[in-house]
């Protein structure tokens, strides 16, 4: 099942009272994944009730994109195709004086989610250190916006990548419930100017990639920035 079910079926089992490790035993996944899932589910929830979310998002975010809202914020930057990368980072209000914080590392060109931080919980005054040090690669400040762009920017990445084959991050799953129920299609067109863009990173294994892209979408319909040493 995807990250959606996955959540919906914990907050079902969880309204019938089952603990986590009944969950993790009826659904077949770690207990620690369930626990997880638990926590953000709960804060979920609360956050619902109080209606207090926070996005922002890194600038330049929709360079080299076709996106079909125009009202979304952003900022022009010197690139004609941008880096491809989109960090986004969500804080949602808890009790007191806590907010609960996630964030999101985007391949808008190819892979999705690449890497996640969080669930943090921390005092509401830490957040700015927090975002400072999570977009400390950019120029300029990130831009606030609206649960709706965090929505299809993150989630609508991830539905792109595993059209093209690409699992989001491992823990994605676990903190899927901070961008809240959200059911598609997005507004965004994935890929550079709507095509597959791969762009090789440190940790990337260009050679499995550039083979999944030949399966999913065929060879010369995607661009390659790497090498495919098989």
């Amino acid at each position: 099942m995807n990250s959606d079910e996955l959540t919906e079926r914990v907050r079902e089992l969880r309204m019938k009272g089952c603990s986590p490790k009944e969950i993790a035993r009826a659904l077949g996944v770690q207990p620690a994944t369930v626990a997880t899932i638990v926590r953000v589910v709960a804060a979920a929830d609360e956050g619902n009730a109080n209606g207090t979310v926070k996005c922002w998002v890194s600038p330049g975010w929709s360079t080299g994109l076709l996106v079909d809202r125009p009202d979304w914020p952003d900022v022009d930057t010197a690139s004609s195709t941008g880096s491809g990368l989109a960090n986004v980072l969500v804080a949602r209000e808890e009790k007191g004086t806590k907010v609960s914080v996630c964030g999101y590392l985007v391949d808008v060109f190819c892979l999705g989610v690449k890497d996640i931080i969080g669930p943090r919980m921390m005092n509401r005054s830490a957040v700015p250190e927090l975002s400072a040090a999570f977009f400390s690669a950019y120029r300029a400040r990130p831009l606030v916006i609206p649960l709706e762009l965090a929505q299809h920017l993150v989630l609508g990445a991830v539905e792109f990548a595993r059209d093209l084959g690409f699992a989001p991050a491992a823990g994605f799953d676990a903190i899927r419930g901070y961008l809240e129920p959200w059911t598609g299609p997005s507004a965004i067109r994935f890929g550079l100017q709507g095509k597959p863009f791969f762009i090789q990173g440190p940790y990337d294994n260009a050679a499995r990639i550039h083979r999944t892209l030949e399966r999913s979408v065929g060879d010369g319909n995607f661009h390659f920035t790497g090498v495919p040493v098989r």
